[in-house]
């Protein structure tokens, strides 16, 4: 793959150059260790608005810590906030990934679309597919060259708008799934650094993603239609060899109307929708409902439903997934059903590595209170500058866009980062499910400029199979309109929520307040 110059060369040199965000953190851990012993010789303190306790830094190198960090190893992973509540939910998506079912959903979500609203509907069920991961990288991607092609259209426009969809809305979607479960599982406890009582709603986001939906669809609508295709001028096949053999045959089978077994496992995965959707609604809303605590205040009454909400996800999954699966004949007995679940938890090896790794970074920064009292000083100084809070949330989504480019892990940033920037911002009177919101917005938008995001190559083979000269540069030139486009209309909604106070999802405001000495106690 030849190297693009300039600027974007430059990042994807030193990218390259930098090791697996595991090493990162192993190394990370290291600092942290020598950091941690110079801040306790030099009596580093602060003290807590929250608790009135004041904090003062301990050195990891004592023989306490060494031998908590030992011998509580085992505790520290499975304590770790977001590792069990990814795996429950990925233990039902692996299923309806592997049974067929987001590949047959995509696939029927654009097959038969209006050539008028061709591209808004791409982009659409690209946002939405980004809950399949991997699935909607290999299956959508290709297949929305191929309904490109055939409307007459340039092919390569139809990468560029599903690949917009897929990674640079990858926090946006109509409901919560597995990002939301990562994302706000790691924030829990940054949080937690200052207020001992705050509890991850996986739903904490909800109304903020669906509302990136419903702008980075029309947005990224226009910019395919008025700028992208037109800069790629008429699709010309070179020969019709070429696109015969190269290009229709060998995506023949992504691109086949849904089979009659698929449309009638598409039926019975929405009946098995629906029904969990009933069983949810009837333990909230009937008699006696067991998600709603009638005995708590009014702010608090819903808490059970959101925390029930990743056991909802997975058993959504998981049973449209077997339906679809049953239906489909891709599942034929109960065996099959733990196989897939098999399957699913294997692929969740690289996270599982990566969670022990971050999982005790969290966890001994916890210990030598470094977190909370570089927040503390950082919040300090930050309302001594008299920066407005919208300004920083908006460079917070900066930041994040930056770091993204030559780190591509959106949990292993916001692990860093969390621990940091939660608590701190809220000493401002941020909650953290707005400082969540603001990070992924930055981490979501320059995904698909960066030649390191790990399905960068895989997106230009695709584009190189209608234009053979097309190189990174060039991929890097179609998509750099999407991120400027996506990243400022960010910006905008940062500091329009903000501004206007909006609900970021059922029970999470803009807005924090720190509780009283009484209430913090854990």
């Amino acid at each position: 793959m030849a190297m693009s110059s300039g600027f974007l060369g430059a990042i994807e040199k030193v990218g390259n150059r930098l090791p697996d965000p595991v090493v990162i953190f192993i190394w990370m851990i290291a600092a942290l260790f020598v950091a941690s012993m110079v801040a306790a010789a030099m009596g580093a303190s602060a003290v807590n608005p929250a608790t009135g306790e004041t904090l003062t830094a301990i050195s990891l190198g004592t023989s306490e810590n060494l031998r908590r960090l030992f011998v509580d190893m085992p505790r520290t992973l499975t304590g770790f906030a977001p590792l069990g509540t990814v795996l429950v939910v990925m233990l039902g998506a692996g299923v309806a990934e592997r049974t067929g079912l987001f590949s047959a959903a995509m696939r029927a979500s654009v097959s038969k679309a209006p050539k008028a609203l061709l591209t808004p509907i791409i982009i659409f069920v690209a946002i939405v597919s980004n809950h399949a991961a991997d699935a909607a990288y290999v299956v959508l991607v290709p297949l929305a060259a191929i309904v490109f092609a055939a409307a007459g259209r340039h092919p390569v426009a139809g990468i560029a708008a599903s690949f917009a969809g897929v990674s640079g809305g990858f926090s946006a979607n109509i409901f919560p799934g597995h990002l939301d479960a990562l994302l706000l599982g790691i924030t829990e406890p940054a949080a937690r650094l200052l207020d001992p009582t705050w509890t991850a709603n996986i739903a904490g986001n909800w109304w903020f993603i669906l509302a990136m939906t419903m702008v980075f669809t029309p947005l990224g609508w226009w910019v395919t239609d008025k700028i992208v295709e037109p800069r790629l001028g008429p699709w010309t096949p070179a020969t019709p060899a070429v696109v015969t053999a190269d290009v229709l045959d060998d995506a023949a089978e992504e691109a086949e109307a849904v089979s009659r077994r698929e449309r009638k496992g598409l039926v019975w995965a929405g009946i098995g929708a629906l029904v969990i959707v009933g069983l949810w609604a009837a333990m909230t809303l009937g008699p006696a409902a067991p998600f709603v605590n009638a005995e708590a205040g009014p702010g608090e009454q819903m808490t059970p439903f959101y925390n029930s909400l990743v056991a909802g996800f997975f058993l959504l999954f998981l049973v449209c997934g077997v339906a679809y699966g049953a239906a489909a004949g891709t599942v034929k007995g109960q065996g099959d059903v733990v196989r897939l679940t098999g399957q699913a938890m294997a692929e969740m090896g690289p996270y599982i590595v990566l969670a022990f790794v971050a999982a005790h970074f969290v966890t001994m920064f916890n210990w030598s209170n470094l977190g909370a009292i570089t927040a503390i000083h950082g919040a300090e100084g930050l309302r001594a500058s008299g920066l407005p809070t919208p300004l920083l949330l908006a460079g917070m989504v900066l930041l994040a866009a930056s770091i993204n480019l030559m780190i591509g892990s959106a949990s292993a940033k916001w692990a860093a980062l969390a621990p940091i920037l939660v608590p701190m911002l809220m000493l401002l009177g941020v909650s953290p499910e707005m400082s969540t919101a603001a990070y992924r917005m930055g981490d979501s938008t320059t995904n698909i400029v960066t030649p390191l995001m790990v399905y960068f190559p895989l997106i230009l083979g695709f584009a190189q199979r209608y234009q053979k000269d097309f190189g990174v540069g060039s991929l890097m030139a179609v998509m750099v309109p999407y991120s400027v486009a996506f990243l400022s209309a960010g910006l905008i909604m940062i500091l329009g929520w903000t501004a206007l106070d909006l609900p970021l999802g059922p029970g999470a405001t803009v807005d924090y307040q720190l509780p009283t000495a009484a209430q913090a106690q854990p």
